[in-house]
């Protein structure tokens, strides 16, 4: 497994985890890089937001040693807003700034931010040029394959990160109209491959160790990132790590195993946010984490109801004990 370089930034290797909403916390961020990961991204994060000292903000921002390095994601559409706070906040311990202009969630694009992006290539040169400008660490760009079939123009849009002095760009591929459905367009991953000289990282339909292969076999991208097969499952880097450096893939880890560190991650949740929160929040997680157990759905069902820790602990002891 090679390095990747990005800017100033080495990554041991190019497995990256995706900046996901709601998922890619501090906690789950610290899970995934000890299994592997060589680069983990942050939640996305409002510049406007952090300017207007949104009281949410600040917990969005916390890292931990343990994580690093990773990249912090902010989202906007205004360049002197984005490069001012990209340079108030570059003190803080992240390794690269990344630029969302991939979002496809309504409330994002009807504001003009995320993916409405693509479809005002030129602006989104000023937001990168700018940001490049104000600060020293790599700056990289977020983008999918078009806003839909009949604008697609991630080639266009990488090239014009590339020359806004963008250290990499990260392509979707899919369109915005897609959102997460379909599959995603690998070609289009190839076609940016060929049209830059800065790394570019596939995302889209990574699952599996074998996907990763695939992908790189079809565009020839440098580093690959991934979203939703990280979820419930952050064994999955150590198990692309192994195939890609050997050829074996690293058997996925028993009931109890699992258990073991879905346990850990309740607690980790609730050491951040508290027990009502963590325990909340920690209920999608442990659903993901618990597909495919015998009477999964039932399963699911309860854990949307607890509320404490120790029922957590208590309803996923007794589900190991029917799943072995």
């Amino acid at each position: 497994m090679k390095p990747l370089q990005i800017g100033t930034v080495t990554l041991k290797n190019n497995l990256i985890l995706a900046p996901m909403a709601g998922v890619t916390d501090l906690p789950f961020r610290v899970l995934c890089k000890e299994q592997g990961a060589g680069l983990v991204c942050m939640e996305m994060i409002s510049a406007k937001a952090i300017l207007y000292q949104n009281k949410n903000t600040k917990a969005l921002l916390a890292m931990d040693e343990r994580e690093l390095p990773v990249s912090l994601q902010l989202f906007g559409s205004d360049p002197e807003i984005i490069s001012e706070i990209a340079k108030q906040i570059e003190p803080l311990p992240f390794a690269i700034l990344d630029l969302n202009m991939g979002c496809p969630v309504p409330k994002i694009v009807n504001n003009g931010e995320g993916s409405a992006l693509m479809k005002r290539p030129l602006l989104a040169g000023r937001i990168i040029e700018q940001t490049v400008k104000a600060i020293q660490k790599p700056v990289t760009v977020k983008i999918r394959k078009g806003f839909d079939e009949a604008h697609v123009n991630a080639v266009e849009m990488a090239r014009i990160a590339e020359a806004s002095g963008a250290a990499a760009i990260a392509v979707h591929g899919r369109t915005r109209e897609q959102f997460y459905s379909g599959n995603a367009d690998w070609d289009i991953i190839r076609r940016v491959k060929e049209a830059v000289s800065i790394p570019v990282i596939g995302n889209g339909d990574l699952f599996t160790p074998k996907d990763v292969i695939r992908m790189q076999k079809q565009t020839g991208c440098d580093g690959f990132m991934i979203a939703r097969g990280a979820q419930g499952n952050p064994w999955i880097f150590k198990q692309m790590l192994s195939c890609l450096e050997t050829g074996q893939e690293v058997r996925k880890p028993s009931p109890e195993e699992a258990l073991e560190l879905i346990l850990r991650h309740a607690r980790m949740l609730m050491d951040c946010k508290g027990e009502y929160i963590g325990i909340r929040e920690m209920r999608k997680h442990a659903s993901w984490y618990t597909a495919g157990w015998k009477h999964a759905a039932r399963l699911r069902a309860k854990i949307n109801l607890t509320e404490h820790y120790e029922d957590l602990c208590a309803l996923l002891t007794e589900a190991v004990s029917y799943t072995e």
